[in-house]
Parts: C-alpha cells; structure tokens; sequence
C-alpha cells in the first residue's frame, strides 16, 4: 500500500493597487462593430456578399465605441495588460513571468472624458483607400485595478510597469507602439 505524503502550500500573497491611467495624447477607439464581424463570418463562411453598403459616418463612429457594462464609456481591460506586458523589453523584465504575475479582474475599464469625432484615411487590404469614422477622447483617464502576486513583482514595479507602458508602448489605435503617438499615458500622482 502506497504511503500518502502531506503537501504544504505556502499561501500565495496577493495584493490590489488603484491607479489612476491619466492621458498624455488623444486615444482613439475603434471596437468591432456587429456590421464588421458579420462581414468577416459572411467572407469565411463563403456567403454571397450583398455588395458595398452606403457608408453612414454617424453610425460608424458610434459601433467604434467600448461600453461598460453600465453603458458607460470604456476600453478593454486586456489592451491595459498587453500595454504593460509589452513594456517587459524596456525594463529588463520577461514578458512570459508578468503575464501571470498582475491581473485586471474585468473586462471593460471606464474611460473618463468627452469623446469628439475624427475622419481619418487609412489604407486596408491591398491597399485601398477608405475613409474611417471613430471616436477620439483629447482628454482622458482611466482607474484601473490591479492584482499582484507580491513574490514576483511590487506594487511600485507595478506602477513603473504601467508608466513605462504609457510612455512606449500606449493604447488604442495609433499607439506608439504601432508608429503612432496616441493613447499615450501617465500613472496620476495625488495631486492629479
């Protein structure tokens, strides 16, 4: 008969840190609108195409909108952590290690500010020409909550992390680290 051997977990200690992202650049959204992601099932599925629908400019730019779940103004919690786990290159951290050692525990993060309308020219699939219609906050923050696992990481390398985050790396479209200068951001002291 097999002796049965006695584990002892050593409790992991998590902690929570409130930070409040404050916009140092305009941050452009462009969510998937439902229009977007029919036409990309309909294209996999081989369904006939209806042909180019008349473009309407109100109603793009409001299907580019994040909501919360309260219907507020938002952006994706997992667009924060990518931010911050990108910036891993910039202070000498891995990037396989910070994605398990901080969690944002939802999914849509409140975007605090008024958002105005911008008409951009971009190029998509070969090239073309189109005009996009999205919403564009020029002044912005964002509270974020973050839990972190205190043996691989501080609550003041948290805080760096998402500094770093938002000076190199940013958020939304444009972002620096898409070779753009939007979205970027600072972690807001006391007096902000």
């Amino acid at each position: 008969m097999a002796a049965t051997q006695k584990i002892e977990l050593p409790a992991l200690s998590i902690e929570t840190i409130r930070l409040m992202l404050i916009g140092d650049s305009p941050l452009i959204v462009h969510a998937w609108s439902e229009k977007a992601k029919r036409q990309m099932l309909d294209k996999q599925m081989k369904r006939a195409s209806k042909g180019k629908e008349a473009k309407d400019p109100e109603a793009d730019y409001e299907a580019c909108f994040y909501r919360t779940d309260t219907g507020a103004y938002g952006f994706p919690a997992i667009g924060v952590k990518a931010a911050m786990v990108s910036a891993a290159r910039y202070v000498e951290a891995k990037m396989t290690v910070l994605r398990g050692a901080f969690h944002i525990d939802c999914e849509m993060l409140p975007v605090i500010g008024e958002p105005r309308p911008r008409e951009d020219m971009v190029r998509v699939g070969m090239g073309t020409a189109d005009i996009r219609y999205r919403p564009e906050f020029p002044e912005w923050r964002i509270p974020v909550t973050i839990k972190f696992n205190t043996s691989a990481i501080s609550a003041e390398q948290v805080a760096n992390l998402l500094n770093v985050a938002g000076f190199g790396v940013g958020i939304g479209e444009w972002r620096p680290e898409r070779n753009g200068s939007y979205g970027r951001f600072h972690v807001g002291g006391s007096d902000e």
